[in-house]
Parts: C-alpha cells; sequence; structure tokens
C-alpha cells in the first residue's frame, strides 16, 4: 500500500498541458499529442520492464521502441526515475481513490469497523491488481530503484499510515479496538500489504485474487484487534452461493483532504521530493 493524496493528472508534472476547454455538444476534443505520447511511453516502459528489468532497460530502449525522441521523454520526465515514479504513482493513486470512494458510501458511515476494513481491503486489491504487470512495477520492480523512488514511496507510505490511523482512532471511538497508539501497528501494517500484493505479483497464476484479498483483510483486521469474521463483500458471496447482492457502491473520486474517513487525492506531485537527474544511459 502506498497512497496518494494527489492526483498527479492534475500537476503539471503529470500531463505537462492545461486542461482541454469544454467541446461544444456534438463535437468531440481532437487527441492530445502529448497525452498520447505520455501514454505510449506508459505503455512500452511497463512491457520493457516487465520483459527486462527495470535496471536493464535504458532511456534510449524505451524511446526507440516506443519510437519517440529522447529530447521528447525529456520533455515529459527529468529521468529514468521519473518515468518509474509516475508507473507507480498511477497504482498507488488508483488504490487510494478506491479505498477512499468505498468508505465514501453513505452506509459506510455507521459501519463496524470489521465491514469497513473488508470493503476497503477488497476495493484496494481489486485497483492495484488491475494490471498485473503495473502491479510487479509498482511492489516488485520499485524496490531498491534509487533515492528519489524511496522518498516517494516513503511518502506514500506516510500518507496511509495517517488515513489507517485515523480508521483505528474510529474504531476506538466506537469500542471496537483498544485504546493505544496504533502508529507503528499501522506502518508494519503498510509493510505486509506491500510485502502481500508483490508476493502476489510474482506468482498471480498461481495465487487467486481472492486468497490474495482474504489474506490481506484478515492481517489488516488482527491489527485492528477486530475478529476476522467473514471477510467477504456482498458480492463475493453471492458470486460463491449464485445468489444476488450488492457490492459497496464505487461512484467515483472524493475531494478533500485524506483522514481516517473519507478523502480524496488532492495534489501530490508525480515526481520525487528530493528531485532527479537526468540520465543518457
Amino acid at each position: 500500500m502506498d497512497p496518494v493524496r494527489t492526483s498527479a493528472d492534475a500537476s503539471p508534472a503529470r500531463t505537462g498541458t492545461p486542461p482541454t476547454p469544454a467541446c461544444d455538444a456534438g463535437e468531440r476534443a481532437a487527441p492530445d499529442p502529448r497525452a498520447l505520447r505520455r501514454e505510449r511511453l506508459f505503455a512500452t516502459a511497463t512491457e520493457l520492464f516487465t520483459e527486462r528489468g527495470y535496471w536493464a532497460t535504458s532511456i534510449e530502449r524505451i524511446c526507440a521502441t516506443a519510437r519517440i525522441s529522447v529530447r521528447a521523454f525529456y520533455e515529459e520526465f527529468e529521468s529514468r526515475e521519473g518515468l518509474l515514479i509516475a508507473l507507480h504513482n498511477e497504482v498507488a493513486r488508483a488504490g487510494m481513490e478506491a479505498a477512499l470512494t468505498v468508505l465514501s458510501d453513505p452506509a459506510m458511515e455507521s459501519a463496524a469497523t470489521r465491514e469497513r476494513i473488508t470493503a476497503l481491503g477488497h476495493a484496494f486489491v481489486d485497483a492495484v491488481t488491475a494490471d498485473p504487470a503495473a502491479t510487479r512495477i509498482a511492489f516488485v520492480d520499485i524496490v531498491g530503484a534509487g533515492r528519489p523512488v524511496d522518498d516517494h514511496r516513503l511518502l506514500w507510505r506516510t500518507l496511509w499510515a495517517e488515513f489507517l490511523t485515523g480508521e483505528a482512532e474510529r474504531a476506538v471511538a466506537r469500542g471496537e479496538a483498544a485504546e493505544r497508539d496504533h502508529t507503528l501497528a499501522m506502518v508494519a501494517l503498510i509493510g505486509a500489504a506491500n510485502e502481500l500484493v508483490g508476493h502476489w505479483a510474482r506468482h498471480s497464476p498461481a495465487l487467486p485474487k481472492e486468497v490474495l484479498t482474504a489474506e490481506l483483510v484478515r492481517h489488516a483486521l488482527a491489527t485492528f484487534g477486530v475478529p476476522a469474521g467473514d471477510t467477504t463483500t456482498g458480492a463475493a458471496r453471492a458470486r460463491a452461493t449464485g445468489t444476488h447482492a450488492s457490492a459497496v457502491p464505487v461512484t467515483g473520486p472524493v475531494t478533500g483532504p485524506v483522514t481516517g474517513t473519507a478523502a480524496g487525492p488532492d495534489g501530490l506531485d508525480a515526481r520525487a521530493p528530493g528531485g532527479e537527474r537526468k540520465e543518457t544511459r
């Protein structure tokens, strides 16, 4: 887990262009060449990092494969590390937004801690494992990729720790968890979640996503001090039994500061806090 409080899409570093003005009814906006170029770099880097590994993939190879000039690459990213950070941010932001969105459902306001954490876990796992190649980059290949990348991951861990500590404090207030400082417990939970998802990314063909989700939810509830009980959502139970049930709806991003309840991403730069150097490898 590594939260994003920012939408990388909202920052100049993420888009490189101002928002496109609204079109008249019936008019379709022309594709943004720079946005298409950026998406091509994302897709190419994801493929090459997955096949060859991050360290064995140079900027020149990425550009040659994507048929984009090195100069154009540097118009989008300050370095190869900057590209890796942007790829990680896509997955991390999806995970945080999914968690915040599911908890923004009015039904979650009065829900028990077990129900909230179960719904949160299912939403998070579904979001960060949507593209197995991107999951591997964000949870496996990014480890040990350099100081700027480590700083970026630390920022995400800090945001997730604040978010989950808020959930723990809510559980304490409801009498569903023991009163104590939960900060270190949440740091440990984030590390465990990262390792579980990374393990799934390495072994996904043999490890069903449902098994990963159930284990993550059980671990989270144990960290909160809440009995696990049934860790499946209504939708998962419906698939298992053949009956109809509704999962917690995901209705779109929520705005506002990150708290222990519901909030949304707002303003995390896709670049690492410490800055990056340009590479010519």
